[in-house]
């Protein structure tokens, strides 16, 4: 007698993820460089770089305020008047997960998100100049100037998902990016600077960083609009070469 077939059909069920957040405070143990691309390369990206004329190549090569202005990166409100691009934090934690167990770069790219595009930085920039070598084939030297740090702070909103990551999870990859990737120019990750380096602390109990905090978060919007406005020198060498250019200009104008 045949055997009647009997369907059967399976429901799958899927169930969306779950995210927490947290929000935690990165305090700068070694100073920071900003290192934003200038409006004026922005531009010739766009259009090219067109040839100098005969006057343009008169003029000094560098204009050091205006490179240390260019230098950073500045929101229009909020209490400060510097910032970081988000993704650069979320970069060095993807960073710091090549050298952490548990996790892979992957994961952290796919399963961690910064609500925020930029992240406030606390902290008083000074104009330093620093002796560098160009991209070029025969890494010519060169004189850049940017903004410098010797301390700082910021927040940073971090959204997860779980139950894959934890806030502890969270706090120990943030800490390990801060440790041995940084953010900013000569960071640690590039091997040949330590600068940008900090430490994690909870926006609810910062512990033993609460001075810290307190104490350099007096240097917001006010603070920095002014230091960028009328910059001080980071230290004696670019003093000294901030003095030859100014010499320099009276000399040509003459």
């Amino acid at each position: 007698m045949p055997t009647k077939a009997t369907n059967t059909s399976t429901t799958m069920e899927i169930h969306a993820l779950k995210q927490g957040r947290v929000k935690l405070r990165m305090i700068g143990q070694t100073p920071m460089y900003f290192n934003s691309m200038g409006a004026k390369a922005w531009r010739d990206l766009l259009v090219g770089a067109g040839r100098k004329t005969a006057a343009q190549k008169k003029e000094i090569k560098h204009n050091p305020e205006q490179e240390f202005r260019d230098s950073v990166y500045k929101k229009s409100d909020g209490d400060t008047y510097l910032c970081f691009p988000a993704a650069g934090v979320k970069g060095a934690m993807a960073t710091a997960a090549l050298e952490t167990g548990g996790i892979t770069k992957t994961s952290v790219q796919r399963l961690i998100f910064l609500p925020e595009s930029q992240i406030q930085i606390w902290g008083k920039p000074y104009l330093k100049m620093d002796i560098v070598r160009s991209a070029d084939m025969n890494k010519t030297p060169d004189v850049r100037t940017r903004a410098y740090l010797p301390n700082w702070c910021a927040e940073v909103d971090i959204k997860f998902v779980t139950p894959t990551l934890s806030t502890m999870s969270i706090v120990s990859l943030l800490q390990n990016a801060g440790t041995i990737v940084g953010i900013g120019d000569f960071r640690q990750e590039k091997g040949r600077g330590s600068y940008g380096t900090f430490s994690v602390a909870g926006s609810e109990d910062m512990g033993e960083y609460q001075k810290i905090w307190d104490d350099i978060t007096q240097e917001g919007r006010a603070v920095q609009e002014l230091a960028m406005e009328n910059p001080e020198c980071a230290d004696e060498q670019t003093a000294e070469l901030m003095q030859f250019i100014q010499e320099e200009r009276l000399r040509r104008a003459a």
